[in-house]
């Protein structure tokens, strides 16, 4: 069962970071792309390849993501208006259920866990891990995480710029 590790808060669109195992030996880069129209984020592997790709469709009324794995798109993550955040995972057909601002949260595919996200406490630095259930669904777990990270990072700077 694969254990991912990174940094919370995360998201200044231009900084890069690293997701890390639980040996903290780096899996993944992850790149904010800048200069663009919509958010876009880069994931790549120990090889310098392109492994995942999230896009933010721009002039939508919820916020939704576009998601690519491998070079393929694989879902469309929508964040549904309510009280209490909501997320769809369109094309994997998971769903989302926890606490999304305390980074304490569960996808979910039927009854089987597919990733449990939460706070660490004793790691590197103010993070949180990622326990995914199975290997093969590695990559789409930390693309569905990435792309709710996004959608909370850019709702979060929108409520902070709004008081200011």
């Amino acid at each position: 069962m694969p254990k991912l590790m990174m940094k919370q808060k995360v998201f200044s669109w231009g900084d890069q970071f690293s997701v890390k195992n639980e040996y903290e030996e780096e899996l993944y880069k992850v790149k904010g792309q800048v200069w663009s129209l919509g958010k876009k984020l880069h994931v790549y592997d120990n090889l310098e390849r392109e492994c995942i790709y999230i896009e933010q469709k721009v002039w939508t009324f919820k916020p939704r993501f576009f998601v690519y794995v491998n070079g393929k798109q694989v879902a469309e993550i929508v964040k549904e208006f309510g009280i209490k955040p909501r997320y769809s995972i369109n094309g994997l057909n998971w769903r989302v259920e926890g606490n999304f601002w305390e980074h304490d949260y569960r996808v979910l595919d039927g009854d089987r866990v597919i990733v449990t996200i939460r706070k660490a406490w004793m790691s590197w630095g103010d993070s949180y891990e990622l326990d995914i259930d199975r290997d093969e669904d590695t990559l789409c777990a930390l693309a569905v995480v990435l792309a709710i990270d996004c959608v909370n990072a850019q709702q979060a700077a929108a409520a902070a710029s709004a008081s200011d």
